[in-house]
């Protein structure tokens, strides 16, 4: 390796000779080299087949002070670099045994020896590629201690066959190159003993391995830190700055202003002034006129005549410098009308300011009414869940016994028509009591409901048209009351003024009392809102508060219809309960086939004659007490055939006690 302390300098020269590049990136310090975009520039023109436009438009330019984008820069020219030397074909050489440079060093500090390392292999690239000749005869250009280094720096990097010839050197440059290269195997021999003492850090089984990895792990975590930290300290300094030009702006803002509040205390102390003059001038005028009246009531005192002429003419002379300060007054008059012309902007500005903030809370206070109803909705939708649950739980009760019911009909040893008949006929009127309790529930609900939406949406008019009269009542005050300062601004400057300041009190007073009519109207207009908004909302109340009563009432009539039902089908499982147990009392009755015929005919001709199901009950009942032989069976001619409005079908075959169908009109 050539000598540490003059290599960086003399490559750093010799690029700066290559007179050659035109490179449009500074290259004039180690700084500005440290971007990586002079460097890249230069390889792009030393061969730009492999260091291509592509290649090159990767290479960030606006790196400015941050050292990690440098570093980025240099890591893509010293891998494209190395592959230079390993994949062009007229290189093809092997550089794994020089040091590579550091580029974080040379991106953070710009450290010489690094950096001549990264030039060192830029220079090999530059003797190497196909206008090589033309580098070499810069190179032999350049002094006789700079080619030295120079081919020095080269042979490390360059193959023998591309190797400058020691005939176009000075003649003691053999030796030199000699002495050098026997220096530079004995530092390879010390470097590598060293490497390979190092190469223990490599073994985590060895305390220094574990070490040294425990060390890169502490390392890694540190410069990711570091990162982090870098990137918050720019995203701190640019809020800094935006901060530092807000505080600037705001300093400027407050001198005009503070200037402006001088100003406007200098011309109100000289309209103070002037004023009092004003009083004065009244005052002479009026001593003048007292003066002239005794002038002429007394005109054989010449002598005081002459006086009162003197004093006449000196207050002449006062009055025309009374004349040229009021001219200066009509002058701060009118800056005085422009300072008012901008307060009622700035009076107009905080009106709309104030109708937005009123919007505002007017819409805030909306949300809140509909949360609210949004909450109470959640909570009734809640309760109707709950009763649903109730409901499926009780239709499930019904299901599972009527299945019961079906199983114990279709089993031959359970022969009872009456478990059959009575609870279905409850349980079909309960479910379609239960089934109309519904819908009008929710008819019911529906029509209310429309009927608060419309009546809300119209107290919410209401409100917004009140919120809106208010904010103009308050506004007109406002301005009421500044009309009023006006008028009696004016009233005192009308001691100093004659016709004009009459005229603007005039126009004035005009305006007062057309303001004062606007006031009456909104007045009634707010008070008829009000009484409307009173009434709609007493009707929402009277409608909230029925709609309360109806659903108290539909409860309780739910409440009662869902007892009797239940009162209902208790009575109709004790009837069933009691039927078993006669049933299994008189068991030993078993009817034969004569008297199962002659039950399916007395059923078709108490359906046919429609006989009330209780009779019917008590036929059964007497016939379960009677003998079956006592009872006459009654002839076929006796019956009805079927055509005769009895149903064909109607007794399923392999069912000992059909299930009647019961009318609509033989409810019990």
């Amino acid at each position: 390796m050539v000598n540490g302390q003059n290599q960086p300098d003399v490559l750093f020269t010799f690029f700066l000779q290559l007179q050659t590049f035109s490179l449009s990136a500074p290259c004039s310090s180690a700084e500005e080299l440290t971007t990586g975009a002079a460097i890249s520039q230069a390889l792009h023109q030393i061969d730009p087949a492999w260091f291509s436009e592509s290649w090159l438009s990767r290479i960030k330019t606006d790196v400015e002070e941050n050292w990690r984008l440098k570093m980025n820069n240099l890591k893509k020219i010293l891998q494209q670099v190395l592959d230079y030397y390993n994949e062009v074909g007229c290189i093809l050489q092997d550089i794994s045994h020089l040091p590579l440079p550091d580029v974080a060093l040379v991106a953070e500090h710009a450290e010489p020896t690094e950096l001549g390392r990264l030039l060192q292999l830029v220079l090999g690239c530059a003797v190497n590629c196909e206008r090589k000749q033309e580098y070499i005869q810069i190179i032999m250009t350049l002094e006789e201690a700079v080619q030295h280094v120079v081919m020095t720096a080269i042979q490390e990097v360059s193959p023998p066959s591309t190797l400058i010839h020691a005939d176009v050197a000075a003649p003691g440059q053999v030796a030199l190159l000699h002495e050098e290269r026997n220096s530079l195997l004995a530092e390879n021999d010390v470097l590598t003993d060293r490497a390979n003492q190092l190469d223990t850090f490599e073994d985590p089984s060895t305390p220094s391995g574990r070490k040294h990895s425990h060390l890169q792990q502490q390392v890694e975590s540190l410069q990711e830190e570091t990162f982090r930290l870098e990137a918050a300290k720019d995203d701190y300094r640019i809020h800094c700055e935006d901060l530092e030009k807000q505080l600037i702006e705001v300093q400027h803002r407050n001198d005009e202003l503070t200037s402006l509040a001088e100003e406007s205390r200098a011309l109100k102390d000289e309209l103070d002034v002037l004023r009092n003059c004003s009083d004065q001038v009244v005052m002479l005028e009026a001593s003048v006129e007292t003066y002239k009246r005794k002038l002429e009531n007394l005109g054989d005192l010449k002598r005081q005549m002459r006086l009162l002429e003197e004093n006449n003419m000196t207050y002449m002379q006062n009055t025309v410098g009374l004349e040229e300060e009021l001219r200066k007054a009509n002058a701060a008059r009118a800056q005085l009308e422009t300072y008012k012309r901008q307060v009622q902007e700035l009076h107009k500005k905080m009106t709309e300011e104030t109708r937005r903030a009123d919007n505002l809370a007017f819409e805030m206070k909306k949300l809140e009414e509909k949360h609210e109803t949004v909450l109470k909705e959640k909570e009734r939708i809640i309760m109707e869940r709950e009763s649903l649950k109730e409901i499926n739980e009780e239709l499930r009760c019904s299901q599972a016994q009527q299945h019961q019911l079906s199983q114990a009909a279709s089993s031959p040893s359970h022969d009872n028509l009456a478990a059959e008949l009575i609870p279905i006929e409850y349980r079909e009127k309960f479910l379609r009591l239960q089934h109309e309790n519904k819908m009008l529930r929710v008819q019911q609900e529906e029509c209310e409901r429309e009927k608060i939406a419309a009546l809300e949406a119209q107290l919410e008019e209401a409100h917004k048209a009140q919120s809106e009269l208010d904010t103009e009542n308050r506004l007109k005050q406002e301005r009421v009351g500044e009309l009023q300062r006006q008028v009696e601004d004016l009233q005192k400057a009308l001691q100093s003024q004659a016709v004009k300041e009459l005229n603007s009190v005039c126009a004035c007073r005009f305006q007062l009392n057309e303001a004062q009519d606007e006031i009456m109207k909104k007045k009634e207009l707010l008070e008829d809102l009000q009484h409307d908004s009173s009434l709609k909302v007493d009707e929402l109340m009277a409608a909230l508060k029925k709609k309360d009563d109806d659903m108290r009432a539909m409860e309780e009539r739910y409440k009662m219809y869902l007892e009797k039902a239940r009162n209902v089908s208790e009575a109709c499982l004790e009837t069933i309960a009691s039927i078993d147990d006669r049933r299994v009392t008189l068991g030993s009755f078993i009817p034969s086939r004569r008297v199962r015929e002659y039950e399916e005919k007395m059923i078709v001709t108490a359906w046919y004659n429609k006989v009330p199901w209780d009779q019917l009950f008590f036929l059964f009942v007497l016939r379960d007490l009677v003998s079956p032989s006592l009872l006459s069976t009654p002839s076929e001619s006796e019956l009805p055939e079927a055509g005769d409005g009895i149903p064909s079908g109607w007794l399923p075959p392999g069912r000992a006690h059909p299930v009647l169908p019961v009318p609509a009109t033989s409810s019990r």
